[in-house]
């Protein structure tokens, strides 16, 4: 790897833009330090920063599902994305349902919801309350139960839709718990889905176009109904009042978003700290790199502090941190939904920002992440500046250190990761382009040495019964 990044970096240098590398991941040398760095921070992630990260994944779920989310159009009340915000005032009330599991002792399961709440959104809640303790990968699928409810003597089957939703025209209503009169205390009871209970008309067994020619038929919709295409063709052409009066409602919903914001506050500073934390907790590897980037910068005397800078955020926070702040499925066992996943691309947007040294000059038309931490991203910024001197200033992390730390490394993955598997897909590679990597091991001086085209043959015969020159 570090022999590739040299070859790299004397690229960006010739070609007097060293700033643009590590910018994307379109050579194999970037794709490998994304792995390993991804290898090398994983006892990291599991004894300092998975906590906070895992904290913060779940306060964003928690303050979304407290107010109404529209199904169909993934918007929510509580949330920090302005384009992911549920505009219009719904009324709603929460209510505590109890859940018996059929075939799962008596005990009823307290459960929150919200009487807007779809029956689908109702049962991933009770699926999330019911099966908490597992991981999320165990859960049944919210379309493999069935939710019941028994007013009094009669037993009632709650979907999303059936034939009491309400209509309009071509419009469908999804059915509420409110629609059904469900109310505060009831009690509900999940089953699993027999083969013999799956519904006949099932509607993924429509051919293409007839699904097609339904769903233009019945237009669904949840908590707000978009207007028609009629009224949109008069909004866009909109007076300047009507702007005016959008403006001020953008305003009206900045405090909300802000509101949501101070909730998260914490979590999302401490997740900020326990990855920007200076010192002691720094990985080796991390040391070790940015430390090889200075001394490159050294000899190809690059003395622009903004392209070190820049380099080092590429490699580390842009690189591996935003990414899994993004996408906390790729270390956790659960699912991130829609609405979920517009607040964490806000928080993932400020921290993308703290790595920048350039200054954001706001305004009232800036976009309204960067006005939602305007106040913090100051902080932030400095983190990043101390984080990266901190490190500079450490003990060096020697190659026989990195060796043995990697070493260990190795010997901790030993049962995790399958060597037969990465070794056959790399010998595909090798086949494809047999010839010409004989030849460049044949004129490499490194590869000579060790005599590597004459042993990749060997291994070409004994796979292949290939005919060599040996």
């Amino acid at each position: 790897m570090r022999t590739l990044f040299l070859e790299l970096m004397e690229q960006y240098v010739v070609a007097k833009n060293p700033k643009l590398m590590l910018r994307r991941s379109e050579t194999v040398v970037e794709r490998m330090l994304s792995n390993w760095m991804s290898i090398c921070l994983y006892q990291y992630l599991k004894d300092s920063a998975g906590e906070p990260l895992y904290k913060l994944f779940k306060a964003i779920k928690h303050q979304v599902e407290k107010g109404p989310v529209d199904a169909v159009q993934k918007k929510a009340k509580y949330t920090l994305n302005d384009t992911g915000l549920l505009g219009d005032d719904v009324e709603y009330a929460p209510l505590m349902v109890n859940v018996i599991v059929q075939d799962e002792g008596v005990d009823a399961i307290p459960v929150k919801v919200l009487n807007c709440d779809t029956i689908s959104q109702v049962k991933e809640k009770i699926i999330d309350q019911v099966y908490r303790t597992q991981p999320c990968s165990c859960w049944p699928k919210p379309d493999s139960v069935v939710l019941e409810w028994r007013p009094g003597s009669t037993a009632q089957i709650l979907s999303d839709l059936d034939l009491t939703s309400q209509r309009e025209g071509r419009w469908k209503r999804i059915n509420t718990l409110m629609h059904y009169n469900v109310r505060d205390g009831a009690t509900l009871i999940l089953s699993k889905v027999g083969v013999s209970q799956q519904p006949e008309d099932s509607q993924q067994d429509l051919p293409g176009e007839r699904h097609a020619l339904l769903e233009e038929e019945n237009r669904v919709w949840h908590l707000v109904r978009p207007t028609d295409e009629v009224d949109e063709g008069k909004s866009k052409r909109g007076s300047v009042k009507e702007k005016e009066r959008t403006k001020a409602i953008t305003e009206i919903y900045l405090t909300r978003l802000l509101s949501v914001k101070g909730t998260l506050q914490q979590f999302v500073d401490n997740f900020f700290q326990s990855v920007l934390a200076p010192g002691h907790a720094v990985p080796p590897a991390v040391k070790y790199f940015f430390d090889f980037l200075d001394e490159q910068a050294e000899k190809h005397d690059i003395r622009d502090e903004d392209t070190i800078h820049i380099w080092k955020t590429n490699s580390l926070p842009l690189r591996f941190w935003v990414n899994i702040l993004k996408n906390p499925h790729f270390i956790f066992d659960v699912h991130v939904h829609e609405v979920v996943d517009a607040s964490l691309s806000v928080i993932a947007q400020t921290f993308m920002d703290a790595c920048t040294r350039t200054e954001h000059k706001l305004s009232r038309d800036s976009p309204s992440n960067k006005l939602l931490y305007a106040k913090e991203i100051s902080t932030y910024k400095k983190m990043v500046e101390d984080y990266y001197k901190s490190i500079r200033q450490m003990v060096q992390v020697s190659d026989q250190d990195m060796n043995t730390h990697l070493a260990e490394i190795s010997r901790a993955h030993t049962d995790s990761l399958n060597t037969l598997v990465a070794l056959h897909q790399l010998y595909q590679y090798t086949q494809k382009y047999y010839d010409e990597i004989i030849n460049a091991l044949e004129e490499d001086p490194a590869a000579q040495k060790m005599q590597l085209a004459f042993r990749l043959q060997q291994i070409a015969a004994a796979l292949e019964n290939k005919v060599t020159d040996l």
